[in-house]
């Protein structure tokens, strides 16, 4: 059973940044796309980034790619997000995700599976 845990969130500076990780503790995780989510208060859930399972395909969300990187490291059933220059408007809650497919998705309804998110909140 896939069992996606998010971390790396917290309180940042704008300007900083942030690595976020996602483990899979499941035993598909390096045939699965995976993607990252985030959604703020009162927001809809916005996508934010996504890569294959061998790592080589990444798609991000509008406006996005530049300050964020997603990678993925199937060794240790993990993936990140490097998020760089934070600005306020990217406070969120952050959330992994996993597909049923090799490639990940612009569509949240594509993945199966989803983290409990992890927070990140940037400050003035």
């Amino acid at each position: 059973q896939v069992r996606l845990v998010e971390s790396g969130g917290g309180l940042v500076q704008a300007g900083g940044s942030l690595r976020l990780s996602c483990v899979d503790s499941g035993r598909m995780f390096s045939n699965n796309g995976m993607g990252w989510f985030r959604q703020a208060p009162g927001k809809e859930r916005e996508f934010v980034a996504s890569i294959g399972w061998d790592g080589i395909s990444t798609r991000y969300g509008d406006h996005l790619e530049g300050r964020f990187t997603i990678s993925r490291d199937n060794a240790e059933n993990t993936m990140y997000l490097q998020i760089n220059g934070l600005k306020i408007e990217d406070t969120a809650r952050y959330y992994c995700a996993a597909c049923d497919f090799g490639s990940g998705s612009f569509y949240a309804n594509d993945y199966k599976y989803w983290g409990e998110g992890t927070q990140v909140t940037v400050l003035a």
